[in-house]
């Protein structure tokens, strides 16, 4: 990271999941930790239904997005580096998605969302291969916006099977 150049702190701030990004080791982890927290806590505090729920969580996974698309462009020109590690706020974005159907009151739900999620993001099948490889915010928000995805879907289909 270049530690002369100036940040733009906004960006930092929103990429980096209020710092949760800078947390070793595995950032992408704790990224998706502090997002499964969040939703918790979200869930725990306004006890909303489970179609407001799904609703709120789908919104702050599309905010994320939306913010994180710019964000993570600042930060990688800033940090001089292509996709840096310690942007996570795609790993929120993504951890959200794959939180779609799940119920907090059944903790196998929310635990197999979050492994899921962690699985997809690390193995990245296509097409979030592809959006790996993109440069820019974009890139770098939408493989795990994949990722999130097929976790859903994986989840969906494990509790309705399984």
């Amino acid at each position: 990271m270049k530690s002369s150049a100036p940040r733009t702190r906004w960006a930092w701030t929103a990429a980096t999941f209020f710092g949760t990004g800078f947390l070793r080791p595995g950032p992408g982890t704790w990224g998706s930790a502090a997002a499964l927290l969040l939703w918790l806590g979200a869930a725990a505090w306004w006890h909303p239904s489970r179609t407001a729920l799904a609703v709120g969580t789908a919104l702050a996974a599309l905010a994320a997005t939306l913010v994180g698309i710019p964000a993570a462009t600042i930060v990688a020109r800033e940090s001089g580096r292509e996709d840096p590690g310690f942007v996570v706020l795609d790993e929120a974005a993504g951890q959200w998605i794959a939180l779609l159907a799940a119920s907090p009151a059944r903790w196998q739900q929310w635990l197999l969302a979050f492994l899921l999620f962690r699985f997809f993001d690390i193995l990245k099948p296509p097409p979030a291969r592809q959006f790996d490889r993109m440069h820019g915010g974009f890139g770098i928000m939408m493989d795990d916006v994949a990722a999130g995805l097929y976790a859903l879907l994986a989840g969906v289909l494990a509790t309705r099977f399984l």
